[in-house]
């Protein structure tokens, strides 16, 4: 069997080392030779540092930590070549991204700063700002509560390895994502006074037509804007009230910066 050969040029375009854990991990891995000390210098569990060196490792196509058998210390963990090199190729995108941020004075604009310097690239449609309020850490899952405008809550939740690895705290601004096609849109309900889980509720500024369905555009007081579909005979016209149900489970949270 022919074997792979890691590009860590894949990997540097998709990782980026402020903001994620994975490279500190492979870095921590590097000075002290073992996955358990540098998980627990990272404050991280044993499990997650092992998520954190096979996704790294996925992306970039091949192994970027190789075990050492015997020696004076009983063995241990090494960076492979290309991880060595991954960790060379983030120092150097480091450094760039500050001059760039220099260059430009996004340091003192935190919206800039995010389109800036953003490498996501994903198909999700609905891409957000939010601040974690409130999380509540369970025995796997992290259940969070996040802010999106001045009056709208969503709840999400991701597990307790994703949420180390991405250091999570409240107060901690984020992206919230999710696809299009998880967002159900309705009219409003005006005698409704309930508001459930993740219902956000905008006017319509665009929608399929009123006999077949489909795609539908809300935008929120705040100006924020999410695209979901629509059902046959929605009713729904631009200018109308509308409600976006996501379901808490079709969040994803990320970080950009």
């Amino acid at each position: 069997m022919e074997k792979t050969i890691a590009d860590p040029t894949i990997l540097a375009t998709h990782m980026s080392e402020l903001a994620d854990k994975r490279i500190d991990i492979l870095r921590r891995i590097g000075d002290v030779g073992s996955i358990s000390e540098a998980a627990r210098r990272a404050g991280v569990s044993y499990k997650a540092a092992w998520q954190a060196i096979e996704t790294l490792s996925n992306i970039a196509g091949g192994p970027l930590v190789e075990k050492i058998v015997g020696g004076s210390n009983g063995g241990g963990t090494r960076l492979t070549a290309t991880g060595k090199e991954v960790l060379h190729i983030a120092d150097e995108l480091t450094r760039a991204r500050a001059e760039v941020l220099s260059k430009f004075k996004l340091r003192d604009n935190p919206s800039l700063q995010n389109i800036g310097t953003s490498s996501l690239r994903t198909s999700m449609r609905n891409q957000f700002p939010a601040v974690i309020k409130t999380m509540k850490i369970g025995s796997a899952l992290v259940r969070l509560i996040l802010s999106i405008d001045e009056t709208h809550l969503v709840r999400a939740s991701c597990t307790m390895e994703s949420s180390q690895l991405l250091g999570l705290r409240e107060g901690m601004p984020v992206l919230a994502l999710t696809k299009a096609t998880a967002v159900d849109i309705t009219a409003d309900n005006p005698t409704d006074a309930r508001r459930r889980d993740n219902e956000i509720v905008g006017v319509v500024l665009r929608t399929e037509r009123d006999d077949k369905g489909g795609e539908c555009t809300i935008q929120l007081p705040s100006g924020l804007i999410i695209v979901g579909f629509v059902k046959a005979g929605h009713g729904l016209r631009p200018g109308m009230r509308a409600v976006a149900t996501i379901p808490p489970e079709a969040i994803v949270i990320a970080l950009v910066s």
